[in-house]
């Protein structure tokens, strides 16, 4: 009878482990990406990248400085990554645009190679090669840069001498400063899109 006693309340105590196990398992739970933790990332100032802006573009400082204030004026100081690199692009009513970079966030320990490619419709006839400096708003991990963005209408302008105009696709914001003559200001009303690859369809 003792023995049998202890037997019951041996798997008695067994089935109380299993069930404790059950109720807190070893594994965390899985959450989905991005949580709001990750959707942070620090912002360049704009002394930051008028000192980027000018290395990369190859111009003065006080050039670039007008642009970069007009679009913090415009879209707020707290861009999270900029990209630098440089485009060619043509239109004979309707255009096409390619270009090539590097994209720099402050968490990066390295930059990330991006490239781009648009079409477009305007009045304009021609083409022109030239460096391109983007502020990028609203990017907190560099891969949500690969997408399409349609061109805002209207928003083109020039400021000392460099073309400024604005691209947006879910949240994200992107400011292109071009540099050189014919800027082609005409062609921004299209859609650009960003990839990982050089693509040679520009849609």
């Amino acid at each position: 009878m003792h023995r049998r006693h202890l037997i019951q309340s041996g798997l008695a105590l067994g089935a109380t482990s299993g069930l404790a196990a059950c109720a807190t398992p070893n594994a965390a739970p899985t959450t989905n990406y991005p949580i709001d933790r990750d959707r942070q990332a620090p912002a360049y100032t704009s002394e930051e990248l008028i000192a980027a802006g000018s290395r990369e573009l190859g111009i003065a400082a006080e050039a670039i400085g007008g642009a970069i204030e007009r679009i913090f004026a415009e879209q707020g100081d707290s861009p999270t990554a900029y990209i630098a690199g440089e485009e060619g692009s043509g239109a004979v009513g309707v255009g096409a645009r390619y270009g090539r970079g590097a994209l720099h966030m402050k968490d990066l320990t390295a930059s990330q190679e991006v490239f781009w490619q648009g079409i477009s419709i305007g009045w304009d006839v021609g083409g022109n090669a030239s460096r391109v400096f983007t502020l990028v708003y609203g990017l907190y991990y560099p891969d949500m840069i690969y997408r399409r963005y349609p061109g805002v209408e209207g928003s083109a302008y020039l400021v000392g001498g460099l073309g400024v105009n604005y691209q947006q696709a879910d949240g994200i914001i992107l400011a292109p400063i071009r540099t050189g003559v014919g800027l082609r200001l005409g062609a921004n009303v299209g859609t650009m899109a960003y990839s990982r690859q050089r693509n040679l369809l520009p849609f």
